[in-house]
């Protein structure tokens, strides 16, 4: 290796750690906002509850998940300002759960997909967290995607 290399070399093993240390620490893996995180767009579905939706990649099978069952779902939640407080996507990984121990926004949204589905949700913080001290408040912006119907 000729001196000029390693020397190259040497300063980005050193400096760039360091510079990925110095990055503020909520922009570290943030997905960023869609467009339409403020409020739901015109062609946007909507339930009589107030949840509003929008289908972003068709789903295969004609399947929907019951009020109960369990399924395995990636996700990203945004508030409406556009910051993320939650992903599956960001932490690398799937997540298991039941229909009936998460909000109710959620409840209601998943059993309208089928397997492969993703959607973006508007979710009325009544159908979110509704106030609840240190949770996000306000309406809640979520793409799910349904991986797997589980039971």
């Amino acid at each position: 290796m000729r001196p000029h290399r390693f020397a190259t070399l040497a300063w980005l093993i050193c400096i760039l750690p360091i510079a990925a240390c110095s990055r503020p620490a909520d922009d570290r893996g943030a997905i960023p906002a869609p467009p339409d995180v403020a409020a739901p767009p015109g062609d946007a579905s909507k339930s009589s509850s107030g949840l509003a939706w929008r289908v972003l990649t068709p789903g295969h099978g004609t399947r929907h998940p019951r009020p109960n069952a369990r399924v395995l779902v990636h996700y990203t939640g945004w508030t409406t300002d556009g910051r993320m407080f939650d992903s599956s996507v960001a932490k690398g990984s799937p997540i298991p759960l039941s229909l009936d121990a998460v909000i109710a926004g959620w409840t209601e949204g998943v059993q309208m997909m089928v397997e492969g589905e993703k959607r973006r949700f508007w979710i009325p913080e009544r159908l979110a967290y509704g106030g609840a001290p240190g949770s996000p408040a306000g309406l809640l912006v979520f793409d799910i995607e349904l991986i797997r119907i589980e039971g």
